[in-house]
This record gives structure tokens, sequence and C-alpha cells, in this order.
């Protein structure tokens, strides 16, 4: 019962509760980012690496 009330009284505010963003805008929230981090740390070259690796690792 409590946690209804709860509910109703951030509702009344536009406050969503946790766990209810859709994961489009979670996306792009994210997105930007990681785009920031892959340029400022050279996060491409480690992704090409590691692929490699794994793919030399499964055989291909």
């Amino acid at each position: 019962m409590a946690d209804t009330a709860s509910r109703k009284a951030h509702a009344g505010l536009g406050v969503r509760p946790c766990g209810t963003r859709h994961p489009l805008v979670a996306t792009a929230m994210v997105l930007p980012l990681a785009a920031l981090l892959v340029v400022v740390f050279g996060g491409w070259e480690a992704v090409v690496t590691q692929a490699s690796s794994v793919g030399v690792m499964l055989g291909r």
C-alpha cells in the first residue's frame, strides 16, 4: 500500500520510478560519452585488436 502511495506522489512531481527508462533513451544518453572515450583513449584500436585476437582464438 505504501509503495502505491509513493508512486502516486512521485508521479505528481514528474519523477519516474527507477528502472523505467526506455532502452533507446538510455542508449542515446550513453553513445556520446562512449564516442568521446573512444577518441580520447584510442579505444578503436583496442576493439580491433581484441576482435582480431578472438577471431584467431576461434580459428578464423
